[in-house]
């Protein structure tokens, strides 16, 4: 079996660091990302994704990504499910990060540096 996808596209909002119970940091962020195919208007459709980064790589991604920023996500499409007391089963599907590139990273400052690396 193999769970496996790349995605390239601009970081919608900034990710934002939580910490688990354990001590862990994880953080979550919007990728937008262009369909392969234009509409019938002749324009791009967009989807959102909802990466989910952990350790290192939301340190990261937390300090160098700012709205705009086109990255490339290496990672598996995990599945999750809920049902809340009314009974209605909600399923959403969200990408965990194993890999990030830095393609375009906009400076948080003047000191910032354009980088491509893989964390």
């Amino acid at each position: 079996m193999l769970n496996f996808t790349v995605l390239v596209g601009k970081v919608k909002e900034v990710p934002q660091i939580r910490v688990t119970s354990a001590g862990t940091k994880i953080a979550t962020m919007l990728l937008e990302v262009d369909r392969g195919f234009r509409n019938s208007n002749g324009e791009y459709d967009q989807d959102l994704f909802s990466v989910v980064l952990w350790r290192g790589i939301a340190e990261t991604c937390c300090d160098l990504l700012t709205p705009g920023s086109v990255i490339a996500v290496k990672g598996r499409l995990q599945a999750n499910n809920y049902e809340p007391k009314e009974g209605q089963v909600y399923y959403n599907a969200e990408i965990v990060a194993e890999k990030v590139s830095f393609i375009s990273v906009k400076p948080q400052s003047a000191a910032g540096a354009l980088r491509e690396e893989f964390v």
